[in-house]
């Protein structure tokens, strides 16, 4: 591709072919102010906040949607551009709910942040606002005094994940963003990905919070409270405190849940080597009945993100058998907590609450799910994204960058390398065949990582071809056999697979689908990031460096899980089956094959 030079400001920019004005600008440090535009996610141009000065041109011109040309000469910040600038921020602050200081995102507020930079001052329009309602889910709350018609999240739902529940409806002033027909969001097909929630650059879209019942547990002495963390959450915590990108803090993540009360802090990664033992001996259940001409249904999927369970239940209700039946790993986790682990401190389970740390908001869904539940109690209690652990930490005056790292408690605390990459695309896959391969060859996997790109593009599924030799001899009948595993993070891709299944023409055995693109490590209660691409890549390398220099990298190689078992029960056995596994629900495209709903008030 050729290059082309413009000027800048006075300055030679030299850049590829292809590039925008903003992009241009970027090269040399320049930095255009703007609103809509997210990299990698959402390019539209709606909030005119970035219009630039080209010499020549009668109009100012959107820096992030005109192409640099060769010879081109542009003003950011010509007084007719910084003029424009600040009436566009004016006008956009004249049609939004400024109560600042009640809104979860003041100090991180990207509009909060612009109206500073271009200078204003003061509300200079006032007039008719354009104000929505609220419309609160299980997952997602949205807010629509506070929605600034940016769009990013109709990117996110529509062009990234491909569900596109989210669109502008009506027109000018009454323009709205919202479901069809003006529905509450938990009454449609929406996923709970939450991808809307961390592109929102305002208020508008955040998750529903469950900070104030885990602040009530905490205070309740005749509650006792667990916590447990997921692998993701690790490589993520630090960003909200200032830190790069890049690093894992499990050991100052486990001080900071300990200094916040609860009773014990154990590890989500435990449950996570627990669920490939369950969906690792379940996938090989199948395979045996498949070579022994069983009616085995495969390929099988993977069931441990509830943005992708609800995304089938919604769209290929006739599929769901193809599902692993586990329970997500946190779900096991407090079904283990409120059984297994309550006889052992003689507490019953109405007195224990589980709280779950999570990169995810459909979580929050997961758990008030009617499937979730042992003994009339539900697995887990409460669901705090990271957004909203890191609120509380700051909340309790902790200093987190200033913690000590500490171990999580045991028994429950204790995880393998394999646990650790379940937090991104690829790692369930790669956890499980590192156990499965083992079984069937008595040998190790050579390759013990699906190394998958975390860019969003077109190419959306990573396959493997795993041949097996040289097997044990109760595994005869593998001889041979070539096992095939697909990949893939991010609804778009599932749609892919899930059309081939329904064709009968899929080519697979075993299938892992995580409903974020990169997977948890992009997940919808992660921090906000505005290079999602180079911060997807950085927080996957900390979890990968997390499995690397574990001493035990194999589920099946964990001391607390053999131990638990020999208590428990075999693995897919009867405990198993009623407190670790669960069944699915059919719901179809308009729910129209349910009556439940996930509105919590409009």
């Amino acid at each position: 591709m050729a290059d082309i030079a413009l000027k800048i400001n006075g300055r030679q920019v030299t850049v590829p072919e292809g590039y925008t004005i903003l992009e241009a600008a970027e090269t040399v440090g320049i930095e255009i102010p703007r609103l809509c535009y997210l990299k990698d996610v959402h390019k539209f141009g709606s909030c005119r906040v970035c219009n630039v000065e080209v010499k020549g041109a009668k109009a100012l011109q959107p820096a992030c949607m005109v192409a640099a040309a060769n010879g081109m000469e542009v003003f950011t910040n010509s007084p007719r551009a910084r003029r424009a600038r600040k009436v566009m921020v004016e006008l956009l602050l004249s049609d939004h709910n400024c109560d600042c200081l009640h809104c979860e995102r003041s100090l991180r507020c990207e509009l909060q942040e612009l109206a500073r930079q271009v200078g204003v001052t003061e509300a200079r329009f006032e007039g008719e606002q354009n104000f929505g309602g609220i419309d609160v889910s299980e997952s997602i709350t949205r807010d629509m005094t506070k929605c600034v018609l940016c769009r990013r999240c109709v990117s996110a739902c529509g062009n990234i994940q491909e569900v596109g529940i989210l669109s502008a409806s009506n027109r000018g002033f009454t323009t709205e963003i919202s479901p069809a027909a003006g529905l509450p969001i938990g009454s449609t097909n929406c996923t709970f990905c939450g991808q809307c929630t961390v592109v929102c650059p305002v208020g508008a879209l955040k998750e529903t919070s469950h900070r104030e019942r885990v602040w009530k547990a905490l205070a309740n002495p005749d509650k006792y409270v667990v916590v447990q963390p997921a692998p993701a959450v690790r490589s993520s915590i630090g960003e909200c405190f200032g830190m790069e990108p890049g690093e894992a803090f499990t050991g100052k993540l486990a001080a900071a849940l300990r200094r916040l009360g609860f009773d014990k802090v154990f590890d989500t990664n435990w449950a996570a080597d627990l669920t490939i033992m369950e969906e690792g001996t379940e996938f090989l259940t199948r395979v045996r009945e498949h070579l022994t001409g069983g009616k085995s249904v495969l390929p099988m999927m993977t069931s441990c993100s509830p943005g992708w369970i609800k995304y089938i239940e919604n769209h290929y209700p006739d599929e769901l058998d193809h599902l692993s039946t586990c329970k997500s790993p946190h779900m096991m986790f407090g079904a283990v907590i409120k059984s297994y682990y309550a006889k052992k401190i003689s507490k019953k389970p109405e007195d224990m609450f589980v709280v779950s740390i999570m990169p995810c908001t459909a979580k929050k869904t997961e758990i008030a799910r009617h499937e979730m539940k042992n003994d009339g109690y539900p697995n887990v209690d409460a669901v705090l994204t990271v957004r909203e652990l890191a609120d509380m930490i700051r909340d309790a005056g902790i200093d987190f960058t200033a913690l000590p790292d500490e171990q999580f408690d045991d028994p429950l605390g204790l995880s393998t390398g394999a646990a650790d990459i379940f937090g991104i695309t690829g790692g369930v896959m790669g956890a499980a065949l590192r156990t499965v391969y083992e079984i069937i060859t008595g040998r190790e996997l050579p390759f013990p990582n699906l190394h998958v790109s975390p860019i969003v593009g077109l190419d959306r599924i990573k396959e493997a071809f795993i041949k097996l030799d040289n097997v044990r001899p109760e595994w005869a009948a593998a001889e041979g056999l070539e096992i095939r595993v697909a990949v893939t993070s991010g609804l778009a891709g599932a749609k892919q697979l899930m059309e081939q299944i329904k064709a009968g023409t899929s080519a697979y055995h075993f299938i892992e689908v995580m409903g974020c693109p990169g997977g948890c490590i992009t997940g919808g209660g992660q921090p906000r990031s505005k290079d999602v691409t180079e911060t997807r890549k950085l927080r996957m390398k900390a979890l990968y460096k997390e499995d690397e220099g574990k001493k035990l990298r194999k589920s099946h190689e964990n001391p607390d899980i053999i131990a638990f078992y020999k208590e428990w029960g075999e693995i897919n056995g009867h405990a198993s089956h009623e407190y670790l596994h669960t069944h699915y629900v059919p719901r179809g495209i308009y729910n129209e094959l349910t009556d439940e709903t996930f509105t919590v008030r409009r």
